[in-house]
């Protein structure tokens, strides 16, 4: 007797593309296709909070739940039985049904333990055991070896990682447009690699060694990216302890470096001893020293570090080893935890200009994440901006989101048009749509485009302009355009602080 029919097999292959895939990518609808034939549901092609069902769970899903439970239960017991002779290629397919099964048949239990208190709280993890029962029943059969020898406590850690990657991508990164799908899709791929097979296997516990960098313009949320990235990696579980080994709130531990001048800066990440330095009455720990292995440091605006900590940064990267400011040469602490470094800055420019050094770049660029404009996906999916309107009329008005959404909706059609820019991207259209609560009004701040445009090129054609005169004119012009000096900075590859001393409004 056959251990799978040619129609269970087929079904079984879909599943296991399924469990493997890119929850964020039009595959997985591909997938759940394959799976179900004809009595497929059609859905959207992606995930996002806009389009979704409010439980994030498919109905494709429970369809498939309801092939797939039947099926584990007859093939476990042919197994049991003797009664159906299996390959390795059969077994391995029954053991990727089973984390299938497993998964979703646990799923609102993982969902509200890992939401509802400390990760490190041994109640709302007491139904291991009953996990670990089923887990026996279905993987550990007699005189049966199945070839790829899951173990119940690594699953579940990685169930529990995949629950909080999904929560944090799904809610977090918002948009029902094709970069914002991308945007996720991405995220996921810097938690779980491209194969999550072999991220399973062996890379779980290697992802640390990677450092992530996050580029964009400003305003489209590379500190959420760097947040979703940070509260998404693998915690192992406790099973003495009923619990994870650390608890989420303390794993993030995020630096804006342009906000600090560079000697706060250096104290900030790698800590001082006291008297280093004026005011340092004594030792701290910095954030390197501070964060735990499964923690993350996120470098905000890491365009703006200097030169010299940048050398110091490159030997954590490289060595995994760092002194804080006024420690001798021999007294070395340890860093095992992941880097997340962002900017809107155009860092091969920065090379360039020789403000970057071009082994960090290299060293930082292993995994690199780039956030959409808001422009960027308004011209993709015009549709988007209404979709992203009530997502955040709803974050800042709860019930009357609604309400302020159509009445947010109109004002910008009314006022600024299909055509405005959002220099500020998303956190320039949450900002609009909290004035328009307030009221019922929104400002840009935008600067005029100067009158002397055509004038500025002309004399500098004939040479008649000094190269003060001429950037001060090219920054007030590109301002001008964007009506933020941060765009600015990024487009021209200079510090935003310069770009602000050199615009001159209603020239």
């Amino acid at each position: 007797m056959a251990f799978l029919s040619a129609a269970n097999r087929r079904f079984l292959e879909a599943v296991s593309k399924l469990l493997y895939a890119n929850p964020f990518l039009p595959e997985m609808v591909t997938y759940e296709r394959q799976a179900l034939r004809g009595e497929a549901i059609n859905e959207e092609p992606m995930w996002s909070a806009s389009v979704s069902d409010p439980d994030r769970v498919r109905a494709n899903t429970w369809l498939i739940m309801k092939r797939l439970t039947p099926l584990v239960r007859t093939l476990r017991e042919a197994l049991a039985h003797g009664s159906a002779a299996a390959d390795e290629t059969e077994l391995t397919l029954y053991e990727d049904g089973l984390l299938y099964f497993f998964y979703y048949k646990h799923y609102q239990q993982l969902v509200q333990a890992t939401f509802s208190g400390k990760a490190r709280d041994k109640e709302r993890w007491a139904f291991y055991r009953d996990f670990c029962d089923e887990w026996q029943l279905y993987f550990q059969i007699a005189n049966v070896t199945l070839p790829t020898g899951h173990a119940a406590r690594h699953t579940f850690a990685c169930y529990y990682q995949v629950v909080r990657a999904f929560h944090h991508i799904f809610d977090q990164i918002i948009g029902s447009s094709l970069p914002a799908a991308r945007l996720r899709a991405a995220v996921w791929q810097s938690l779980f690699t491209h194969d999550i097979r072999r991220y399973r296997r062996t890379l779980y516990g290697r992802m640390s060694e990677f450092a992530t960098l996050i580029t964009g313009p400003s305003g489209t949320g590379k500190e959420l990216v760097a947040r979703s990235i940070a509260m998404s990696r693998y915690v192992p579980f406790e099973e003495s302890k009923l619990a994870f080994e650390e608890d989420l709130p303390g794993l993030f531990f995020p630096i804006n470096i342009a906000a600090l001048p560079g000697t706060l800066v250096e104290s900030e990440l790698f800590g001082h001893k006291r008297g280093s330095f004026t005011g340092a009455v004594q030792d701290k720990r910095g954030w390197l020293e501070a964060c735990p292995a499964l923690g993350a440091v996120f470098l905000d605006e890491i365009g703006d570090l200097d030169l010299a900590i940048q050398v110091k940064l490159l030997r954590v990267i490289e060595t995994r080893s760092f002194q804080a400011v006024g420690e001798g040469s021999a007294q070395l602490h340890k860093f095992e935890g992941k880097l997340i470094a962002a900017t809107n800055q155009n860092l091969e420019r920065a090379i360039r200009k020789r403000s970057f050094r071009e082994d960090l770049y290299y060293r930082l660029c292993s995994d690199q994440i780039a956030t959409p404009s808001l422009r960027q996906q308004m011209d993709e999916s015009p549709g988007v901006l209404a979709d992203l309107i009530l997502f955040m009329a709803r974050r800042v008005a709860g019930s009357e989101g609604e309400s302020l959404a159509a009445e947010a909706q109109a004002w910008v059609e009314a006022h600024l048009g299909a055509g405005y820019a959002w220099p500020g991207n998303y956190r320039e259209l949450e900002q609009c749509v909290r004035n328009i609560l307030i009221r019922k009004d929104y400002q840009p701040q935008r600067a005029p485009v100067p009158r002397r445009e055509k004038d500025l090129f002309a004399v500098a054609r004939l040479g008649e302009m000094t190269a003060e005169e001429l950037l001060n004119g090219y920054c007030t012009l590109v301002y001008g355009m964007t009506g933020s000096y941060e765009e600015t900075a990024r487009r021209l590859g200079i510090d935003r602080r310069t770009v602000k001393a050199r615009v001159r409004p209603g020239v």
